[in-house]
């Protein structure tokens, strides 16, 4: 906050500055009107969705627990935020929407984290109730259960509000079909909560995950009929569900698209199945793509799927330029209020570079040109004398030029 007041105008002190991250500030709505005044385009936009973490070294910030961190692979002390985006497909760009923090279950109702000791230690247990003779299995007199009718977690009623909120808040300018999520999202539960919203998920399963043909074969006068057919064999795919084949540097990859399904999950599922075969070594890998949307050709299903990691861009320019990794917050507004400024300049960021009219200014080149009008504000008003219009305009340029990469054309 007071970095902030010191590089703010007539208006912007310290008090000031306080008092605005203490008060209650609608982001989501701030959020779409900077989006639909600047930035929105006629384009197909897909909604995504990601959790962001903020590592934090105190006790007494809000919500501060042990959250995993992919990008140092472990629990880490720190602070967790639900970030959804607006993505647009032609511009391949993402525009924040929505930041609200993540805290544990039993402070407001969110998920519960555990870490992989505790996966450990729990799976062990139930290993050694197994081994003592505890039966294991569906109950004796127990009925077949409705997929469809399930009990949502209160995680993912969390991020069910959050979707409602913002289709809500867009839906008389912009119709969105697609939501699209990690792995993570890669289980019936999550599936299902995506289409009570209206919207179809995009996400990605295990690996290894048990998929089954649909039964196509005579059925039984009597009895149930038989849905599930053989399971699948990742290595040994029918070329009839083979869509396209390249090869590039010594790697085959195919895909596929078949429409299967999963004992877990209540539909049939769109499957788009990336294959790779090193050439040299003969090692195969492959991952394994799915949406509810049956419909949906593989091309977009593996391109909307790509277009998540837009959300990263995001993250990273939220911490590396904007001070999401920086705040030094610790009650829930403020906390909350230093999370969502630093994605709300995100959205600024995608406005300043369009108003430069140069795709290559990043952000920067673009810090470095206001910097550089700040120094030069703060050196006029110590002159005895005011120069002229002409001098003027050579100091603001050759100063903010001064730490940029490529040379911005606006002088204010």
């Amino acid at each position: 906050m007071l970095g902030i007041s010191r590089w703010s105008k007539k208006g912007g002190s310290y008090r000031t500055i306080n008092r605005f991250f203490h008060s209650n500030i609608d982001w989501v709505t701030i959020n779409w009107m900077i989006i639909k005044s600047h930035l929105l385009k006629d384009s197909v936009y897909i909604l995504a969705g990601d959790e962001v973490i903020v590592s934090k070294s105190g006790k007494k910030t809000y919500g501060i627990d042990l959250f995993y961190s992919s990008i140092q692979n472990q629990v880490i002390k720190s602070v967790a935020f639900l970030q959804l985006v607006l993505i647009d497909t032609n511009t391949r760009k993402a525009y924040p929407l929505f930041t609200k923090q993540i805290v544990r279950e039993n402070k407001s109702g969110c998920k519960k984290v555990r870490s992989r000791v505790q996966v450990a230690s729990q799976a062990t247990v139930k290993k050694e109730k197994t081994s003592k003779g505890t039966k294991v299995g569906r109950p004796k007199g127990s009925g077949n259960k409705d997929r469809k009718e399930i009990e949502l977690s209160k995680y993912l009623i969390f991020i069910q509000n959050a979707i409602k909120l913002v289709l809500g808040l867009i839906k008389a300018h912009l119709s969105i079909t697609y939501f699209v999520f990690d792995g993570e999202f890669g289980y019936n539960g999550a599936l299902q909560m995506v289409k009570q919203t209206g919207l179809e998920l995009i996400s990605k399963l295990q690996k290894n995950s048990a998929l089954y043909y649909p039964y196509k074969g005579e059925q039984k006068s009597k009895g149930a009929h038989r849905i599930y057919g053989d399971k699948i064999d990742y290595q040994k795919i029918d070329d009839k569900y083979l869509k396209d084949t390249r090869t590039e540097d010594n790697v085959i990859t195919k895909i596929y698209q078949i429409e299967m399904l999963h004992k877990k999950f209540a539909d049939k599922l769109n499957i788009v199945i990336i294959q790779k075969t090193n050439i040299l070594t003969n090692k195969i890998a492959h991952i394994v793509l799915f949406t509810s949307d049956l419909n949906l050709e593989y091309t977009k299903i593996i391109d909307y799927y790509s277009l998540r990691f837009q959300i990263e861009f995001v993250f990273r320019d939220a911490k590396q330029h904007w001070g999401m990794e920086d705040f030094m917050n610790i009650k829930e507004t403020t906390v909350n209020n230093g999370a969502n400024l630093s994605t709300f300049m995100v959205n600024i960021g995608h406005i300043l570079q369009k108003d430069f009219n140069k795709d290559e200014m990043s952000i920067l080149d673009i810090k470095a040109h206001y910097h550089g009008l700040k120094y030069a504000d703060e050196v006029f008003k110590l002159l005895p004398k005011f120069p002229d219009d002409i001098l003027i305009k050579r100091i603001y340029s050759r100063i903010t030029s001064i730490g940029a990469i490529h040379q911005s054309e606006m002088v204010a």
